[in-house]
């Protein structure tokens, strides 16, 4: 019997435990109830681990009773600072915030797989290693998980993401591809400085929501008249805050968006010229401009052979028409990509989308919801693909 056929059985608890951590989300990287719920779940099922040093994060090993190599694989756990609009019985208790990307599901289908393959872990051929990460939605979780040591012996790493990542898939399919399925994420901040005056006398001041709205309409050509129509590339400005009065002129205004590409040449053309333009706008207004790039995650570029490992290790356990291997890769980000760069791998999206159940609702949205019944499918994969790759 393969090991990933005990994981149908394990349903209402997946989605016991999803239904418990969708209850209280929690932001960033300090995640304290978040990491005792599913501590508290890894010492029922007596799996040792270790608290991360520099966040909530969760890393631990499930050695195998053979000696073979060491597979990663990886649920985040942060949520989002969006207020819950479900009406779900299990709806976020924390007001103002709310799993509206599905990773409470993560979790909770790597504990099914962790629970069946801690009850087998003697018939493994190597070890499985496991991290539950913080800070998916900033940024900043893996970059921690790697600081502690978490792709320490790894030869391979996989994950998985929920809800409508890529398009037309059928309810309770994969999506597996090698190459390039997600773009880089990165944030940047414009400080556009003036100098306030009077409404009514404009020519005594600097106007920065002037400039500010200048720079805004000049970001765009960078779009347009500067990148290869062929290479995709994002430019969002998605807030922009500035001045308190209708009558006063204010002193500065701050301009905040994201850059996505799939190729690292136009990533770092991109904030190149966000600076440039941002700072020739300003002076040509007579006004100043403070450039910063935050620079987040780079592509998600799955391994080739990792890549197929996966797809066939779904299609064994699932069928193969519940596999989608080609499809086009989405501007989304995830900064599952430091783990691609210290170990070949791949990154996965199980659709859980049943308009008959709940609101097409995308992903941080408030009413972002899932279909509960195809959870324990995520749960089925991750272990075939660990028998696939191990062996028993």
């Amino acid at each position: 019997m393969n090991l990933w056929e005990e994981c149908k059985g394990l349903q209402d608890y997946i989605v016991g435990i999803r239904r418990t951590l969708h209850q209280i989300p929690e932001l960033g990287t300090d995640l304290p109830k978040t990491q005792a719920a599913i501590c508290a779940e890894l010492d029922k099922l007596g799996i040792p681990y270790k608290k991360n040093v520099g966040d909530s994060g969760l890393i631990g090993t499930i050695q195998g009773g053979k000696p073979g190599k060491t597979i990663l694989l990886r649920a985040d756990i942060d949520a989002l600072p969006i207020q819950e609009d479900t009406g779900l019985p299990f709806a976020s208790k924390h007001e103002g915030r709310m799993h509206a990307c599905g990773h409470d599901t993560h979790a909770a289908m790597l504990l099914g797989a962790l629970r069946v393959l801690n009850e087998h872990r003697a018939e493994l051929a190597g070890n499985v290693k496991f991290v539950f990460q913080t800070g998916e939605e900033v940024c900043k979780g893996a970059k921690v998980a790697v600081k502690e040591g978490v792709m320490d012996g790894v030869d391979a790493v996989f994950g998985m993401h929920i809800g409508s990542i890529f398009e037309g898939m059928p309810l309770g399919s994969f999506a597996i591809a090698p190459g390039c399925i997600m773009a880089s994420f990165d944030r940047f901040v414009l400080t556009v400085k003036g100098t306030g005056c009077h409404g009514s006398t404009p020519e005594k001041g600097v106007d920065p929501i002037t400039i500010a709205s200048n720079i805004v309409l000049s970001l765009q050509e960078v779009i347009a008249r500067e990148i290869a129509a062929p290479k995709a590339a994002v430019l969002t400005i998605g807030k922009i805050a500035g001045g308190f009065a209708y009558n006063v002129i204010p002193n500065e205004v701050v301009i905040e968006g994201t850059i996505r590409a799939f190729e690292d040449p136009v990533r770092q053309h991109l904030a190149k010229r966000i600076g440039e333009i941002g700072k020739g706008v300003a002076a040509t207004f007579r006004g100043g401009c403070d450039f910063e790039m935050d620079w987040g995650a780079p592509p998600v570029v799955n391994d080739d052979a990792m890549a197929k490992l996966a797809a066939e290790a779904a299609a064994k356990a699932l069928g193969r028409e519940n596999v989608v291997t080609a499809f086009n890769p989405v501007m989304g980000g995830e900064d599952f990509a430091y783990y691609l760069e210290k170990a070949p791998g791949a990154f996965m999206a199980l659709c859980s989308v049943n308009p008959e159940k709940h609101a097409d609702a995308p992903h941080h949205n408030p009413k972002f919801d899932v279909d509960e019944d195809v959870l324990y499918r995520g749960s089925v994969v991750f272990v075939s693909i660990v028998e696939e790759f191990l062996g028993r």
